[in-house]
């Protein structure tokens, strides 16, 4: 009998170290090939990471830097580098605090060539509202969008136009600086205008299509959001140059590469996965259903899927979408044996949870039932942080110091 849950591990943290940021940041940085001096700022939560691989390769070409990232995602200090943690994913003071030093120290140095290290989590950690708009309001907007079941696209189409920092506004502010940005991809399709909210990228979106969001899932504003989602952002910048050196399609690759290592037949079934998180775990249900007739790929088999479901939180209790997503797969899978599916924020974090995300079986839901506890029930009251626990089924890691999307690895022996 193979070890399914150990097995799915493994890949799963595998391949997380294979798109973890210091040899990506180098081998760009060796391309690049930059001279000082420079000034380095990173957003998101690998900044810490990036900004301390960019740092190995730089040295004292880089005469100041910033980093932005999320609590308890620094690892310690930087040589000529300041560290600040702030929110995520709601924005906090912190962020409005440290985004607005970091202009400051930009304006004061003038620098020529800045290097604009950006990762997942970047639309939260680096902001500024937009005059007139307060971050209360920010908040606000940001809350309600993330638990209408808005698409990560949609959520920042509204966000950059609310900043005077998102959507190529950053870029246009530093100008004539020339913005050299390295991107570690959290956003399907790796839209660069999308990814962080496009702080250094011409922006495609516009206002009509923010107030489209608003109205799609109902979302009423004060008449001063109205007014400052009018505001056009520059659709073309002049002083950009941007690389994205990881993504979701790059880990579900190394997957599969460690998938069939161990013995599976494996394959990507999608790496642009954008759904509801609990309909794409009865959907991968039926597909571990369908592997009892070796389709769609002979067992044993490893099917490999990328992408960031959603949830429309309709209850009142604690997850995330990897493990909304598990839940309803185990529900799916009940007293099935030889079927496995891991589900992981590639980042360690899944939601306001301390979890990854979960690795989940057939016997999940009896372990459950055993609790004392109905899966079904917390599964409609969003609460699968609470039930995986029971299970012992919740997968944590800490942060892992990247975030290219969710990783799901399903296997069937």
């Amino acid at each position: 009998m193979r070890e399914l849950k150990k097995e799915a591990k493994y890949i799963v943290e595998r391949s997380i170290e294979t798109v973890q940021p210091e040899s990506s940041v180098k081998n760009a940085l060796e391309k690049l090939r930059l001279k000082g001096p420079i000034f380095l700022l990173a957003v998101g939560k690998a900044a810490w990471r990036m900004t301390k691989a960019a740092m190995d390769k730089l040295g004292e070409d880089v005469s100041a830097g910033i980093v932005i990232t999320k609590y308890g995602y620094s690892q310690g200090d930087i040589e000529r580098v300041e560290i600040f943690e702030a929110g995520h994913p709601i924005l906090d003071r912190k962020t409005v605090e440290a985004t607005d030093y970091a202009l400051k120290r930009i304006e004061e140095l003038k620098p020529e060539k800045i290097l604009f290290l950006i990762s997942g989590g970047g639309s939260a950690l680096f902001e500024k509202p937009l005059e007139g708009v307060m971050l209360e309001d920010l908040v606000d907007v940001n809350n309600r969008l993330l638990r209408s079941g808005a698409s990560i696209v949609e959520i920042n189409t509204v966000r950059k136009h609310l900043s005077s920092v998102k959507g190529g506004r950053f870029a246009k502010l530093v100008s004539p600086s020339q913005v050299y940005t390295l991107v570690l991809s959290d956003v399907l399709g790796d839209r660069l205008d999308s990814i962080a909210s496009g702080p250094a990228y011409p922006d495609s979106s516009t206002s009509d299509q923010a107030l489209a969001v608003l109205e799609k899932y109902a979302i009423d504003v004060d008449s001063r959001i109205i007014e400052a989602l009018m505001v056009e952002t520059p659709d073309r910048l002049f002083n950009v140059q941007t690389e994205i050196i990881g993504s979701v399609a790059r880990v579900c690759e190394s997957a599969a590469t460690f998938a069939r290592e161990i013995g599976y037949n494996a394959t990507i079934l999608t790496t642009s996965l954008d759904c509801e998180a609990r309909d794409a775990g009865v959907f991968l249900a039926s597909i571990a259903r369908e592997e009892a007739h070796n389709r769609p790929v002979e067992k044993p088999a490893a099917l490999i899927i990328g992408g960031e479901t959603v949830v429309h939180v309709r209850g009142r209790g604690l997850g995330g979408r990897c493990q909304e997503l598990a839940l309803a797969f185990a529900l799916g899978i009940e007293e099935m044996s030889g079927v496995t599916l891991a589900c992981v924020g590639t980042d360690g974090t899944d939601g306001p949870t301390d979890a990854a995300g979960a690795i989940v079986d057939g016997r999940t839901v009896q372990k459950m039932l055993d609790a004392g506890i109905d899966p079904q029930l917390f599964l409609l009251d969003n609460d699968s942080y609470h039930a995986l626990e029971k299970s012992g089924d919740l997968f944590i890691t800490g942060p892992t110091g990247t975030n290219v999307n969710d990783l799901i690895v399903l296997l069937c022996e």
